[in-house]
C-alpha cells in the first residue's frame, strides 16, 4: 500500500473491504463523518464488497430492523465481550452491529452523554467497537465473510490497527483522518484496561504527550492515512494544522502513506433533480425559495442580498467571525438566516442579533435537513469562514443550489471553491478579511450579469463520489 494511489485494475478479484464507522445517516449521525459512511460505501460498491460495522447504540437498534446474530466477540482486559449481529441497509448494504447494551444501548448522543459531557466510559466503547473490527479482521466474526482490508474512520476506529499489529495480524489498514482535532485521548492508566500491550506506549505506538491516543495508534499502525482533501493532506503535516502530530504525518507523507482524496456529495444534490431540466431557470428557482426561507424565519420581504450559515456553532467553524460582519451585513441592505447548534455562547450571541434585527436576521438554534436544503437554495451567499476544514461538504451543497460560498481559503475550501467564479476565499481567519469578501459579495450581488456567470458557474460544478471511490479502491488493491 506504500506510495501507491492507482485505479484498481478491472480483472483482479474484487476485494473484500470493512468500512468501520462511530456513524452512519442511515441510523444516526452527528456530522459530516455520518454522510460520508452512508455515501461512500455505496459509491464503493462498483469496485469491492463492502461491508459496514457499526455500534449498535439505541437509535441502530430502533432503525435497523432485524439484526441476526453472527458470532460472539471475546473481550480483553476490562473491554466486555460482545454478540456481532448483521443486518442491511434499505438498499442492501450488509451492516454489522456491535451488540453490547451496557456500552451502546442508553440515552443521550453517541460521544456526549444528556449533560453534553463525554461519556466517562468512552474509551471501553470505543475500544470494544476497534476490537471487534480487528477480531472480524483476523476470522473470528462471520464464518461466511472475512475482509481483505479494515478501512477506519478516525479515532473511535483507530485502535483497530494497534490491535491487529499486537496480533501480528496482516491484514491492511487504511485509516481516513476526518478532523485531526479529534484524537480520543485518555489517561495512560487505562492501557491494561484497553488491553494495550506495555511496549506500545512510547512514541513509537499509543504515546502522545504522556497521554495515550487512540488516533496516534491508528497513525503510527495503519499501512496508509488518507484524509479528506488534498489541501488538508498538506497542512496537516505542518505545526499551525498538525495538532501536534504534524511530525508523524509529515514522516507518513514522505514515505508516500498519506493522500490527500475529496469527499464528495450525493446526486440529490443537484436542483434539477426534481425540476424538469430544459424548463429550469435557476434564478427564478432562487428567488422562490428565497422567499420561502423569509418566512420561514419571520424576515421582512427584501431585494437586497440573503447571507445564511448552515454550521455547527463552534470556534472551528469561525462562527465569531460572522458574527462580527452581521452588523454590516445588515447595514448594507443585506439578511442573514442561521441554523445549527454547539457552543453555548454562541449561540446567544446570535439570538440577541435576532432580537435586534427580527426583520433582517433569523435563528434556528437546531437541526432540520429540509429547512438546511431550503437555505442553501434561498441564499445568496453561504458564510464559511472556517479556521480550519478537513473539506467540508457545506460549500459543495451551496454551490450546487447557486449559494455563492464566502470562505477562508484552507483545506477542502481551497479544493472546492474558484475564488471569484464559483464563491469569494480570503487569505486569513480574520474578521476584516471576512469583511472584505463580504463586500467583494455586495459588489458582485449588485453587478446583475456578474451574479448569473456566478451562480451559473457554481452550479455546473460537480462533486460527485465517484472518482473519489475509484482512489480508494486501487488503495485497497495496492495493499494485496
Amino acid at each position: 500500500m506504500r506510495g501507491v494511489d492507482c485505479a484498481p485494475d478491472a480483472s483482479a478479484q474484487r476485494r473484500k473491504v470493512l468500512f468501520v464507522t462511530s456513524e452512519i445517516t442511515d441510523y444516526v449521525q452527528t456530522g459530516g463523518l455520518g454522510e460520508v459512511s452512508a455515501a461512500l460505501p455505496r459509491a464503493l460498491r462498483s469496485f469491492a464488497d463492502v461491508r459496514i460495522l457499526v455500534p449498535g447504540y439505541r437509535q441502530v437498534l430502533d432503525c435497523a430492523g432485524q439484526i441476526h446474530p453472527v458470532a460472539l466477540l471475546e473481550g480483553v482486559g476490562d473491554v466486555p465481550a460482545c454478540a456481532l449481529g448483521r443486518t442491511r441497509t434499505s438498499d442492501g448494504i450488509p451492516v454489522y452491529v456491535v451488540l453490547n447494551a451496557d456500552l451502546y444501548d442508553r440515552p443521550g448522543g453517541l460521544y456526549l452523554d444528556e449533560d453534553g459531557r463525554d461519556w466517562v466510559d468512552n474509551d471501553i466503547r470505543f475500544a470494544r467497537l476497534s476490537l471487534a473490527a480487528a477480531q472480524i479482521a483476523a476470522g473470528a466474526g462471520d464464518p461466511n465473510w472475512k475482509p481483505d482490508n479494515l478501512h477506519l474512520n478516525d479515532w473511535p476506529t483507530a485502535l483497530a490497527s494497534g490491535y491487529l499489529a499486537w496480533r501480528g495480524a496482516e491484514t491492511p489498514t487504511l485509516l481516513t483522518i476526518h478532523n485531526l482535532a479529534y484524537q480520543g485521548v485518555f489517561d495512560p492508566a487505562r492501557r491494561t484496561a484497553l488491553g494495550i500491550p506495555e511496549s506500545a506506549f512510547s512514541v513509537n505506538g499509543v504515546e502522545f504527550y504522556g497521554k495515550l491516543s487512540f488516533l496516534k495508534a491508528g497513525l503510527f499502525y495503519a499501512d496508509h492515512l488518507t484524509t479528506v482533501s488534498g489541501a488538508y493532506a498538506q497542512e496537516i503535516t505542518t505545526p499551525q494544522f498538525g495538532c501536534g502530530l504534524h511530525g508523524l504525518l509529515a514522516e507518513r507523507s514522505q514515505q508516500g502513506r498519506l493522500t490527500g482524496i475529496l469527499n464528495g456529495i450525493d446526486e440529490t444534490w443537484d436542483p434539477c433533480h426534481s425540476e424538469q431540466r430544459a424548463e429550469f431557470d435557476p434564478h427564478a428557482w432562487k428567488g422562490r425559495h428565497a422567499d420561502y426561507v423569509r418566512g420561514r424565519f419571520g424576515l421582512a420581504l427584501s431585494r437586497g442580498p440573503l447571507f445564511a450559515i448552515v454550521s455547527r456553532l463552534v470556534h472551528q467553524k469561525g462562527v465569531d467571525l460572522s458574527l462580527e460582519v452581521a452588523e454590516e451585513i445588515v447595514a448594507d441592505g443585506g439578511q442573514l438566516v442561521v441554523t445549527g447548534q454547539g457552543e453555548s455562547h454562541l449561540e446567544e450571541r446570535l439570538l440577541d442579533l435576532a432580537e435586534k434585527h427580527p426583520d433582517q436576521v433569523g435563528v434556528r438554534i437546531g437541526f432540520d435537513g429540509a429547512e438546511a436544503r431550503a437555505m442553501f437554495a434561498g441564499s445568496d451567499f453561504l458564510l464559511m469562514p472556517s479556521r480550519f476544514e478537513p473539506c467540508g461538504l457545506s460549500q459543495m451543497y451551496a454551490q450546487r443550489f447557486g449559494s455563492l460560498p464566502i470562505a477562508h481559503r484552507t483545506g477542502g475550501l481551497a479544493d472546492t471553491i474558484e475564488d471569484g467564479r464559483t464563491g469569494f476565499l480570503f487569505h486569513s481567519p480574520t474578521a476584516g478579511h471576512l469583511k472584505s469578501a463580504v463586500r467583494r459579495a455586495f459588489q458582485t450581488f449588485g453587478s446583475g450579469g456578474h451574479l448569473h456567470d456566478m451562480r451559473r458557474a457554481a452550479m455546473s460544478r460537480t462533486f460527485g463520489w465517484a472518482e473519489s471511490a475509484r482512489r480508494y479502491a486501487g488503495l485497497y488493491q495496492s495493499a494485496g
